[in-house]
């Protein structure tokens, strides 16, 4: 009897034993499946601050993108300047849930309010370099929090027109037989065609022979050509389906600064006084205002000729231009002042000596003559750099090899007359041609990403 009530009590504690295991085995497994449960709750916050963090910079990124300074800002004025211009474009843009203070700090925007995701910022300079803007995003939810930060170097700006081997705001007009190629690439001699008020944007008179495809901005515009096609290689209505675009993206008409010029034209003053019958090399000279000068010889321009407006200029001669022409006046009103070139034009590089050193920084132009109508009735055999102007006229049956970009500001269409040919040598053309640096612009840089913690 007493053999077999004890055997029945060590059963009863032998349960209570592996009761308790369990219990303890049960409770150790409902912790650590909390703890995980808290991991994979406390990672996920993680991702998703993360995510408002990325959501932030892609936000800010695209208004900073947006941001145009002038070129005279002090470096000092970098920051002010660029938070002015972010709260101008973001007010101008209707927006209101994204703020810049003029310190630079953004507040809290709300990017899911259930979801506790939302994000700030700070934008500063980098204090080791100045032309350097710098960008920290808090990306927040709930608790979590994850912090990003990128650089945007404030540099020139580029304008796209200087994609283009011609632009001209009027429509283009080639009357006979043209042939526009490309040194090395077709994209040299790519064209642009604004043509606001005139629907026939480009008219082709004889047969067409161009390397590069014509962008037409006027999305009513057309294109009309009379002989045979060749565009980029293709041929006939081919040619004109892939490489004529109508309605293409809008180009800005960048008006260069021809006032700082002036200071480098130290040499002779051409005046109503001077005699003008012969041959003459014009040393980094200047036309006065009203001259109005006919030159009979032949003429070479070394270093700059300044041409002060109002102007009436005729070279009748040939005309070796080894520097750069600029040209004051205003593009919107140009009036009567226009230079031309009646004999044969040919343009190159500054040359060798001390008096031009001043003037060697000044590269990638070749005429800037915004406020004057430019016209070349003879031959002409090279241009060295943009060359912009209020109007482009040309005839002849000229053979020229164009470094920079042909600009033209005028409404009205610009014409091309005679068998001309233009060779596009733009591969090594200068980025920012002398005259138009005239904005600054914050560029991402990419490898400055960086995950603060």
């Amino acid at each position: 009897m007493q053999s077999r009530a004890f055997r029945e009590g060590s059963a009863l504690i032998t349960c209570t034993i592996f009761l308790v295991v369990f219990t303890a085995l049960a409770v150790g497994m409902a912790t650590m499946s909390g703890a995980n449960l808290q991991i994979a709750d406390n990672q996920r916050e993680a991702n998703s601050a993360f995510a408002s963090a990325e959501s932030g910079l892609e936000v800010v990124r695209y208004w900073v993108d947006r941001v145009r300074m002038p070129s005279s800002t002090p470096v000092a004025d970098y920051l002010s300047t660029a938070i002015s211009n972010l709260q101008t474009e973001l007010a101008a843009n209707g927006i209101e849930n994204l703020h810049i203070n003029s310190d630079g700090s953004i507040p809290t925007v709300v990017i899911h309010a259930l979801a506790g995701q939302s994000f700030s910022g700070q934008v500063s300079i980098d204090p080791t370099d100045p032309a350097v803007l710098r960008l920290l995003v808090v990306g927040a939810s709930h608790d979590a929090a994850r912090t990003l930060r990128v650089d945007f170097r404030i540099e020139p700006y580029k304008f796209p027109i200087f994609n283009y081997g011609m632009a001209t705001k009027g429509a283009l007009q080639f009357p006979q037989n043209p042939t526009l190629t490309a040194m090395t690439e077709n994209w040299e001699a790519d064209i642009y065609v604004e043509s606001a008020n005139d629907i026939m944007a480009v008219t082709v008179g004889g047969n067409t022979n161009f390397a590069g495809d014509i962008d037409i901005g006027n999305p009513l515009g057309t294109a009309s050509f009379g002989g045979s096609v060749q565009i980029a290689g293709e041929y006939g209505q081919q040619a004109i389906d892939n490489h004529v675009t109508i309605g293409a993206d809008p180009v800005e008409f960048p008006v260069p600064l021809t006032a700082p010029f002036e200071k480098y034209a130290t040499g002779p003053v051409i005046g109503p006084a001077t005699n003008l019958s012969n041959s003459m090399t014009l040393t980094n000279a200047s036309i006065q205002a009203g001259t109005n000068p006919t030159f009979l010889g032949n003429i070479i321009v070394q270093g700059i000729l300044f041409v002060q407006a109002p102007n009436v200029v005729r070279f009748t001669r040939n005309v070796s231009l080894q520097g750069l022409i600029v040209a004051g006046g205003d593009v919107s009103n140009p009036g009567s002042n226009a230079i031309s070139f009646e004999g044969n034009f040919a343009s190159s590089g500054y040359p060798t000596g001390t008096q031009f050193d001043a003037l060697r920084a000044e590269q990638g132009s070749s005429i800037l003559a915004p406020g004057f109508g430019v016209s070349f009735t003879g031959n002409f055999s090279s241009v060295n750099g943009v060359l912009a102007a209020s109007s482009l006229y040309f005839s002849g049956n000229a053979s020229a090899t164009v470094k920079g970009t042909m600009i033209s500001y005028s409404p009205d269409a610009t014409r091309v007359e005679g068998n001309i040919s233009m060779n596009f040598d733009r591969a090594q053309m200068v980025e920012i041609p002398a005259g138009f640096d005239l904005l600054r612009v914050l560029t991402y840089v990419p490898e400055s990403y960086t995950v603060v913690f």
